[in-house]
């Protein structure tokens, strides 16, 4: 399917490498059945995320990166998650971004409420990391607060209309009109509607350019 998907969409975040850690020749085997203006973010393995937070974040985040470099210029962003579990704690999150490898762009999902505050924000900021904005149901229209160089953006609510399409389009404009490239990617449902939301806001963001705009459904 990803040939086919990648002739429609222009990016996809890839959820497989947060159960199973790829090795260096699957990555680049996905790369070489997409076309070059194609990008993946890569979520990254869960339990090497957690052990690279919690204890060894050098040693840990060697292994963990090592694949990305097979995806080439195909690599969109690594995604690290810090799961709900998980409270605000500025040294470990410091420690982590000392040792990520700055040529891999870093996209943070960090779940716990706790984590989005300024001076969090700053810390990424300062580390050229992405702080993740994520929409649920549970958590509507979350504020965009944008961190390092590019959006990264989850929508995961379960339905969107035309006026939540038109609504984050009308967010996104200003970033994409000062040059940031904007990654953003709808939930999985049973239904087969999320490839629809994410054509749909991507033509509404088309005068930016193909680079510009990645609002694309989660694989």
């Amino acid at each position: 399917m990803l040939p086919a998907y990648a002739t429609r969409l222009s990016t996809v975040e890839l959820s497989t490498s947060y159960y199973r850690h790829p090795s260096a020749d699957q990555a680049a085997a996905w790369a070489s059945r997409t076309p070059p203006a194609f990008r993946f973010s890569v979520k990254l393995l869960r339990t090497g995320v957690l052990r690279a937070y919690s204890a060894d974040p050098a040693a840990t985040l060697a292994w963990l990166t090592a694949p990305l470099a097979a995806f080439g210029s195909r690599l969109g962003a690594a995604l690290v998650r810090i799961p709900a579990d998980r409270r605000r704690d500025d040294v470990r999150l410091a420690a982590l971004l000392a040792a990520w490898p700055r040529a891999v762009p870093l996209a943070l999902e960090l779940q716990d409420a706790t984590w989005h505050v300024d001076e969090v924000f700053s810390i990424a900021d300062a580390a050229g990391a992405v702080v993740v904005c994520t929409e649920t149901d549970d958590a509507p229209d979350p504020p965009l607060t944008v961190t390092g160089p590019f959006v990264y953006l989850r929508l995961r609510r379960e339905r969107y209309g035309t006026a939540d399409i038109d609504a984050w389009a009308a967010r996104l404009e200003p970033f994409l009109a000062d040059g940031r490239d904007a990654f953003v990617f709808f939930r999985h449902d049973a239904h087969g509607a999320t490839p629809a939301y994410a054509a749909s806001l991507a033509a509404r963001l088309a005068g930016y350019g193909p680079d510009t705009d990645g609002a694309q459904a989660s694989s």
